[in-house]
């Protein structure tokens, strides 16, 4: 087994077993490995698989590990980095089963949970931050997420249906500014 697959394996094995919040508090621990330290991927990359993950049926950090396996070693490079970010979190929920009963009632335990939970907020919010920075949302743009969480929020309307309306706002925002980019040019061309 070369060594690319073993790096890929500990990097993410590490990522799965250091990561508390789920998938989105990974993000930027998987972004300062895959593309601050290892480089990998690019940063314009990274926010392509983090759009690409989120709208794939799964687990959001085995998503993310696959398609980053699969750039780096194609099929055994995927089944490499999914093995390496869902073994921790079997082995730890293996160890919970076995032993939770024996704790749920502790004090002490309980309270280490309600101490986690602020920091779990806090680890989705920073990525949230810097993916609306790195996807360029300014004052004019920022009522799309807004309303979309509105939407799900108060009138229990379903995700799927944002993505799609989302995304078909996209493909005709874009093509009505291609349209108009290559109109501009062309009259450029024709007036000079």
């Amino acid at each position: 087994m070369s060594n690319l697959y073993w790096e890929s394996f500990r990097t993410f094995f590490k990522i799965g077993m250091f990561t508390l919040g789920g998938g989105y508090a990974m993000i930027p621990i998987i972004e300062e490995e895959v593309v601050n330290r290892h480089k990998w991927v690019s940063k314009e990359e990274m926010l392509d698989l983090i759009a690409i993950a989120q709208s794939c049926p799964g687990v959001f950090a085995i998503n993310i590990s696959i398609f980053v396996g699969y750039k780096l070693n194609k099929v055994r490079g995927a089944v490499m980095t999914a093995l390496g970010t869902a073994l921790p979190s079997f082995l730890i929920i293996l160890a919970i089963a076995m032993f939770f009963h024996q704790f749920e009632d502790n004090r002490v335990i309980a309270a280490m949970f309600r101490g986690i939970r602020p920091a779990v907020v806090a680890l989705i919010a920073v990525p949230t931050f810097n993916l609306a920075k790195s996807a360029k949302l300014n004052w004019f743009t920022v009522w799309i997420p807004v309303v979309s969480a509105l939407l799900i929020w108060l009138m229990g309307v379903s995700p799927i249906w944002i993505i799609i309306i989302a995304a078909t706002g996209g493909f005709l925002w874009g093509k009505f500014f291609d349209l108009k980019g290559k109109a501009s040019g062309a009259r450029g061309r024709v007036e000079s």
